[in-house]
């Protein structure tokens, strides 16, 4: 603008009619607009390009992926989690993290190894979600003075995953679902708020023969299934996993809940307000980005983020 008043000074020193200067003036002045509005334009394009590549990184740093057909997000093959293996300590610490779920861990032994398959529902912070996990060892338990106590399984290998299937429904109306040969089969829905009462996960796992379908079974019904709540077809089995049989981990509680559950439910609240214009995960959380970036630090603990397996740093120097 500076210049352009410089500019329109230095011409009055010529003579020029006063029409003529009016005239030049209007043109030079719309020159400048127009040229500031192309800017703009180029540097939003450039900004909305940079949002786009930057969100596809973040959700595949969170160890994910988004299905537009159903707006879930879904936990990828070679995702960061499948360093981290599994044990009851993350169990423990998901409800101070706001992931208030039921945990459901199915304990068998086949092949030499000690199994794990364990299936879990709830509220993952601002996301409604379920999961199944397949986890092994043939190692002996550790013990982490101070800290844990017990076995540490491994997710397991590619020659070792299991086809599985579920669908997640809220009192009675279907979220999702998901099939898949997988080692951790999953899904999460931002901005839905469920109480973990309110889910029930129906779900099938097809075991590699019958001896391992037999001693998964032994385990479900070591659980506290009952032999008419279970589905058996050939080596597939089917369990209708509502409210949980086995004992929830100890941060649990009532009150904690509650808390806990006003929160997850006031940040849901809060990102639907913000992005109540757009219709699906993608759009809202660029607008997250732009309304309130202090926001997708939560957006983006989808499912279990780093901060639930803090532990590990202790507990892998004691494995093999």
């Amino acid at each position: 603008m500076l210049i352009l008043i410089n500019t329109i000074s230095n011409l009055s020193k010529f003579y020029l009619s006063p029409w003529c200067f009016v005239i030049f003036a209007f043109i030079l002045i719309l020159s400048v607009i127009i040229g500031a509005k192309l800017y703009r334009n180029n540097s939003n394009r450039k900004v909305k390009k940079d949002l786009e590549v930057t969100l596809d990184e973040l959700i595949e740093m969170a160890g994910y992926s988004y299905d537009l057909e159903q707006d879930i997000f879904f936990s990828n093959m070679y995702a960061w989690q499948r360093d981290m293996g599994y044990c009851r300590l993350y169990d423990e610490a998901a409800a101070p993290l706001s992931i208030i779920i039921d945990c459901e861990p199915i304990y068998f032994e086949y092949n030499d190894k000690r199994w794990l398959i364990e299936f879990w529902k709830g509220q993952y912070g601002m996301a409604t979600g379920c999961e199944i996990g397949v986890y092994a060892t043939d190692e002996p338990n550790i013990d982490v003075i101070g800290l844990f106590n017990g076995p540490f399984y491994y997710c397991v290998g590619d020659d070792e995953l299991l086809q599985m299937s579920f669908v997640l429904t809220k009192n009675g109306k279907t979220l999702f679902e998901r099939s898949h040969k997988h080692w951790w089969l999953t899904g999460f829905l931002l901005g839905e708020f469920s109480e973990p009462s309110e889910l029930i996960m129906n779900l099938y796992i097809t075991l590699d023969n019958e001896t391992m379908r037999d001693e998964f079974l032994k385990g479900v019904l070591a659980a506290g299934y009952l032999q008419e709540e279970i589905k058996i077809n050939a080596n597939t089995i089917g369990i209708k996993f509502d409210k949980a049989h086995t004992n929830q981990p100890f941060t649990r509680g009532k009150a904690t809940d509650l808390i806990t559950q006003r929160k997850n439910k006031r940040l849901c609240d809060e990102y639907h307000e913000l992005t109540k214009e757009f219709d699906n995960s993608l759009d809202k959380i660029k607008a997250i980005q732009e309304k309130a970036p202090d926001m997708l630090d939560k957006v983006f603990c989808i499912g279990k983020s780093k901060e639930l397996f803090k532990s590990f740093e202790r507990i892998k120097r004691y494995l093999k």
